[in-house]
């Protein structure tokens, strides 16, 4: 007997020719647990690909993804239009100045103030795409009242804004594509979210909300736009989906890099930041 639950993992690796520090996609997952221990409980997961035009584009995508994991774990509400999303919207925006105060405090106490060209950047916007996650347990089948042994299911709400992108995977094949279905579908100008958007409207109408049941074996896979599309984009999707799950656990971090050069050195993915999250759904 296998105890419901979920396991969870996840790997960034930064852009060729750029240090850890430098990249610009953004995860976040809670509750924040060892990737080897099971989770019985609802699971919030968030993906965020910090737009390398704008400044400061790594430290809004990291509150993004910790603020919209927050909000998500607590409140299935956030994962439809409506107040909660709304409120959410609003709230990680408001905190974007105060982020930004705190930075500019610890470089001037660093010795390091910002210059004059940094501040007028800064008073701008930072963008960055979101894609956020929760994964529930649901009844079994038959409702509350089904027979003791019915297969458990789990059920995921996402919601999307730009192109980061949920795979659900069973028996080892790609079911679900969110919120792209084809590698035709990237372009070059996602949606965004501003961190200085406050028309939170308008951020909910370019927000796509989905949603959908896991059984025991299914997976999850949340990964940023250009492992996406390479996935998306792949002759034989099985064998991609299986280089792809041989990757399980932080330990496989330099083998998930150097996979990632080979990949690049032969143009099969495009040289860009690379964020993964993974979700494995176990059952009894």
């Amino acid at each position: 007997m296998t105890t419901p639950g979920l396991y969870v993992t996840h790997l960034i690796a930064p852009k060729h020719g750029c240090t850890a520090a430098e990249c610009e996609d953004a995860v976040c997952v809670l509750p924040d647990l060892p990737f080897d221990e099971l989770i019985e409980g609802p699971l919030a997961a968030s993906v965020c690909d910090g737009a390398t035009e704008s400044v400061l584009a790594k430290d809004w995508a990291r509150l993004l993804a910790a603020v919209s994991v927050a909000k998500a774990l607590p409140d299935p509400g956030f994962f439809a239009p409506g107040t909660a999303y709304e409120e959410f919207a609003a709230e990680v925006v408001g905190r974007w100045d105060p982020w930004l105060a705190e930075y500019a405090g610890g470089r001037a106490a660093a010795g390091r103030p910002l210059r004059w060209y940094e501040q007028a950047k800064l008073a701008g916007s930072t963008f960055a795409t979101m894609l956020t996650v929760r994964v529930a347990p649901g009844d079994s089948p038959g409702g509350p009242e089904a027979e003791a042994g019915a297969t458990p299911e789990w059920h995921w709400h996402a919601a999307a804004l730009g192109d980061s992108c949920l795979f659900h995977i069973r028996d080892e094949a790609l079911i679900r594509s969110f919120p792209i279905e084809s590698a035709e579908d990237f372009g070059t100008t996602p949606d965004l979210f501003g961190s200085r958007n406050h028309d939170t409207a308008l951020l909910t109408a370019r927000t796509r909300f989905d949603t959908g049941t896991c059984l025991p074996g299914d997976r999850l896979l949340l990964m940023s736009d250009a492992l996406a599309a390479w996935l998306l984009a792949a002759g034989d999707p099985g064998a991609a989906l299986r280089e792809l799950l041989e990757f399980g656990g932080p330990h496989d971090t330099p083998g998930f890099a150097e996979w990632l050069g080979k990949l690049r050195a032969r143009q099969d993915l495009r040289n860009d930041d690379v964020a993964l999250i993974r979700i494995d759904v176990e059952g009894r």
